[in-house]
């Protein structure tokens, strides 16, 4: 049978001065198999916290009582709020730790990359590591040197258990990102960790608070932009028109003839200037979805955001486009990739230094892969700022200024009508400025010749 608590008046310094010192604490209760405990020394006492844990009772050293001091002491206010805070912090440490280690934003990271590989891998058809992962190691895990590459510590957030991470910590992690990263950079990274915590806690439900997500909706809530602006349109400079598309089209075309790419390159870049989709989107397109009767292509919806996504999305193009993909659709089966290129491998390394051969084809697989030709392309057509992007950015625009609906041009390009109004709103402004012009017509009858009179008291 439990012993019944004798309480003691120790909420006031006056009170705690009559009574007598002591190597045992005068407990009093503060919840429901919590006490605060006062310990009374010859020059004033200390706080303990006690609460039960299994058949006994846990008990830990809290801090110094306003005995005789007020600075850097705890009075009895205080001190009940810091037993509360204690017992509670303790209280999820064991329930987190129930069914073996605490999990920790480590913990929650390394599972993150693990799935996010896996699924790398599996879209590649090749072990792969995620550029995910990449980040992640650079910003959170940290890495060991190797060759050039310096070793790079891990950063305090990674640390952290679950059961005890504050808003505080993970603002204080964004405050330390380096000013040198770009802004997109730095949002994809944080938006990486919101996804690997919020993945570590549906895993965890059962041993985490509950106020955890919220916890993470604030401490990694969206950027803003720098300095609290709103994120910077698209440079005037990507936007490309037709004349210069055109002039691109034409050097990957002799690019593709000089580096024997047999049209492979010259296709690719064709498709990405015709519907403006992204070359995720462009790599995974098989032959069926050429439809010469309709003179439309079928674009693949994108893989971002969450849960698994299917269909595509019909893009008109010219004859012209339809002609240049000829070779690659004629006698080939609907379910086979559209866009291929050939795979080299290493035959020789020695004297006569290092030869590649052929390995057979296989679709394109990664954006890196367009890198080294693009360089030489925009050298060729005389544009060397100019990126491999533009081609989407110059047919958002070329929507835009034809006077589609903003909810189409989102459509045909595969996001949303938020994200064109953020980055083209000053394409969108002129475009509307033209169409409202057209709308203009003549009021003020015309009768005879227009003449000027000047007003009497102003000649």
């Amino acid at each position: 049978m439990a012993k019944t608590l004798t309480e003691t008046a120790i909420t006031t310094r006056k009170a705690r001065a009559k009574l007598k010192a002591a190597p045992y604490p005068y407990w009093r209760a503060i919840a429901p198999e919590v006490h605060l405990g006062y310990r009374k020394g010859k020059r004033g006492g200390e706080w303990l916290v006690r609460w039960r844990n299994g058949p006994g009772y846990k008990q830990v050293p809290m801090g110094v009582a306003d005995d005789e001091l007020r600075e850097g002491t705890l009075d009895f206010n205080a001190a009940v709020r810091h037993a509360k805070k204690t017992v509670d912090e303790a209280r999820k440490e064991a329930r987190a730790a129930a069914d073996g280690p605490a999990p920790t934003v480590r913990t929650a990271v390394q599972a993150y990359i693990a799935e996010r590989d896996k699924r790398d891998s599996e879209r590649r058809k090749r072990t792969v590591r995620s550029d995910a992962g990449q980040r992640l190691a650079r910003y959170i895990l940290g890495r060991d040197g190797r060759g050039k590459q310096d070793a790079v510590p891990p950063a305090p957030l990674a640390s952290k258990q679950l059961h005890a991470l504050r808003e505080r910590d993970l603002l204080t992690w964004r405050e330390g990102l380096p000013d040198t990263l770009r802004a997109s950079t730095k949002q994809r990274l944080i938006n990486d960790v919101k996804a690997a915590l919020n993945a570590a806690f549906a895993a965890n439900r059962d041993r985490l608070d509950p106020t955890l997500p919220g916890i993470i909706k604030h401490g990694l809530k969206a950027m803003n932009g720098h300095n609290g602006e709103a994120p910077p349109p698209v440079r005037d400079n990507q936007i490309l028109p037709d004349a210069k598309i055109s002039k691109l089209i034409a050097a990957a075309r002799a690019v593709d003839a000089d580096q024997e790419w047999e049209g492979d390159l010259y296709r690719l870049v064709v498709i990405l200037a015709a519907t403006g989709a992204r070359f995720s989107q462009v790599a995974r397109m098989h032959v069926g979805d050429v439809q010469r009767p309709q003179a439309r292509l079928l674009v693949p919806v994108s893989r971002k955001g969450r849960g698994a996504k299917s269909g595509a999305t019909p893009v008109a193009v010219g004859k012209d486009v339809l002609d240049a993909l000829l070779p690659a659709v004629t006698g080939r089966a609907a379910g086979a990739p559209l866009l291929e290129r050939w795979r080299h491998k290493q035959v020789t390394s020695g004297a006569d230094g290092i030869k590649w051969a052929r390995a057979g084809r296989g679709p394109w697989q990664s954006p890196s892969e367009i890198a080294r030709p693009w360089q030489a392309i925009r050298e060729r057509a005389g544009m060397p700022d100019v990126i491999a992007y533009a081609l989407r950015h110059s047919s958002i625009v070329r929507g835009i200024r034809a006077g589609l609906p903003t909810r189409l041009v989102a459509a045909l390009h595969d996001t949303s009508v938020s994200m064109i109004e953020r980055h083209y709103s000053r394409w969108i402004v002129s475009g509307l400025d033209e169409l409202a012009a057209r709308a203009v017509v003549p009021l003020v009858p015309q009768e005879g010749r227009r003449q000027v009179v000047t007003m009497r008291g102003r000649a």
